[in-house]
């Protein structure tokens, strides 16, 4: 194992935010993290499991799928050389 990333995934708790707000928070945290490192995201928006497994094209992430719980939650896992996105327009390839 990779000392770099933890055992446990990172978690985003994007609760009732729309997919636009939470692939902007999204984006922004995947930034900070090592390549190979999971991150949960909690999403109750009815469009996240059409939006992010197609943020996850576009960028190079992959898209791990739907995390069984309580609570609709959506699994990916960072790429070593991903593609950058509009700071605030992160559906939008490359940099403004």
């Amino acid at each position: 194992m990779n000392p770099a990333i933890p055992d446990q995934p990172v978690v985003l708790d994007g609760g009732d935010r729309r997919c636009v707000r939470l692939l902007i928070e999204l984006s922004r945290l995947v930034g900070d993290l090592p390549a190979g490192q999971a991150v949960h995201v909690v999403a109750t928006d009815p469009a996240a499991p059409i939006d992010l497994p197609a943020w996850c094209h576009l960028t190079g992430h992959d898209y791990l799928g739907p995390v069984p719980g309580d609570r609709p939650t959506y699994a990916i896992r960072t790429a070593a050389h991903a593609r950058a996105t509009h700071p605030g327009k992160p559906w939008h390839a490359g940099q403004p």
